[in-house]
């Protein structure tokens, strides 16, 4: 298979195919989505031909918000998942991105939307989140995961500031289950995606590091063991797409 490495070496961590210290990791990061903000949803809907709407259709459904649930939504920057989830009966939203550029995107969807109250957007990383202990009823991230830094710390803040009974959603790509699938999508994350990235967002390299970055993410078994290994219970995933995109869930306990 296309693209497939060792874990990254003691003391680093990956960034796409290079390994780098773990502290840099956010910066690298942070440059990418300031570099992408501005057509961030457009790549979107045009490299998953759309399919994006509908993984965070059923992220929003496995979560079933409900009245006077306080919902964390990390590395939501555009507001995708959180402006869907605000569509239903809900109860304080909280969005969280690394990037300042995003979070602006997201607030002035939500503002055009005619959600002026009941959204709070604040910058700031998975690895050390600005909130209190138990503060959550549910958290949410879609295809945020890969790029933290240390997945490992990000998991002990969720599983941190989740109340007991707490309920931990995670949308990402993941490793293709379909084999005469897998060959074609390869194919298309290397040499059509880092194209349509140049054209469109006139930044190829920053989607070569999508690609890069989903080959070296866990895949949904060694995901799975990781989400438990934080102390998070009941971990289960559901397969979308063949395996392109995969939902894991689990619970604070």
């Amino acid at each position: 298979m296309i693209g497939e490495l060792p874990p990254a070496p003691t003391g680093t961590v990956p960034f796409g195919y290079r390994d780098v210290a773990p502290d840099e990791k956010p910066r690298l990061v942070r440059g990418i989505f300031d570099s992408v903000a501005a057509r961030y949803d457009l790549m979107n809907d045009l490299m998953s031909g759309g399919l994006h709407r509908l993984w965070k259709r059923e992220l929003v459904d496995w979560l079933a918000p409900r009245p006077g649930q306080r919902l964390l939504d990390l590395a939501g920057g555009t507001g995708d998942v959180a402006l869907r989830a605000a569509k239903r009966p809900h109860g304080p939203i909280v969005v969280c991105d690394l990037t300042p550029a995003m979070l602006t995107i997201g607030r002035n969807k939500a503002i055009d939307r005619g959600l002026i109250d009941g959204i709070v957007w604040i910058a700031g990383n998975a690895e050390s989140l600005p909130f209190a202990n138990a503060s959550f009823d549910a958290c949410t991230i879609a295809f945020g995961l890969r790029n933290v830094a240390r997945i490992d710390l990000a998991l002990a803040e969720i599983r941190r500031v989740l109340r007991p009974g707490g309920h931990f959603l995670c949308l990402e790509f993941s490793k293709v289950v379909v084999p005469g699938l897998r060959a074609l999508y390869d194919r298309y994350s290397f040499d059509v995606l880092p194209a349509l990235g140049g054209m469109v967002a006139g930044d190829e390299d920053s989607y070569r590091y999508l690609a890069e970055s989903i080959r070296r993410f866990p895949d949904q078994e060694r995901l799975a063991g990781i989400i438990a290994g934080s102390g998070l219970g009941q971990v289960t995933h559901r397969n979308l797409s063949g395996g392109v995109a995969a939902i894991h869930s689990a619970w604070r306990l």
